[in-house]
């Protein structure tokens, strides 16, 4: 996804790792569209793993993704290797779409794919840092951000489902 941003770089332009090593470079999603969801394990909203899941799997065949990124920044609730982090998901989730790397969200040590998410604004006019675990972004099929969805919104709700099917038309 080559779309630059108000400052000219391109947002999906960033290579990140795969959960489980290797790439989960996001220019594979090119011409899809994704939901970016920073992820914790053992967090209060943890059972939106199963709401992301059921998103996935509808919308999977008309080019769609959820991508899950873990992060401990917020009160250490991922604190797992790699290997646990992907057993967990899947065990106790049924996840099937793709993890990466356990990276910084906020912070000096951010990952350059949130240092271009966090400047899209939510539908209350937040920007900036992550404010806790399954905050969601949403990438169009022309790879820009469409929307900003707050930790507390549920995965199948209704103003997510419809900025899903609208990415997707």
């Amino acid at each position: 996804m080559t779309t630059a941003d108000s400052n000219g770089a391109a947002p999906l332009d960033v290579e990140i790792g795969a959960l489980k090593g290797g790439s989960a470079g996001l220019s594979q999603y090119e011409g899809k569209a994704v939901l970016i969801v920073n992820v914790a394990s053992k967090c209060g909203l943890t059972p939106q793993y199963t709401g992301l899941e059921r998103l996935h799997e509808r919308y999977a065949e008309q080019g769609f993704t959820v991508l899950g990124v873990p992060c401990n920044q917020f009160l250490g609730q991922e604190p797992g290797s790699a290997e646990e982090i992907a057993e967990f998901c899947s065990a106790t989730y049924g996840v099937t779409f793709p993890l990466t790397e356990k990276v910084d969200v906020n912070g000096e040590d951010r990952h350059p794919l949130y240092d271009r998410l966090t400047g899209f604004a939510d539908a209350e006019g937040h920007t900036g840092d992550i404010r806790w675990n399954f905050e969601k972004f949403l990438i169009g099929r022309d790879g820009k951000v469409v929307a900003r969805f707050s930790p507390q919104t549920e995965p199948e709700a209704a103003e997510v489902v419809a900025a899903v099917e609208s990415a997707l038309a």
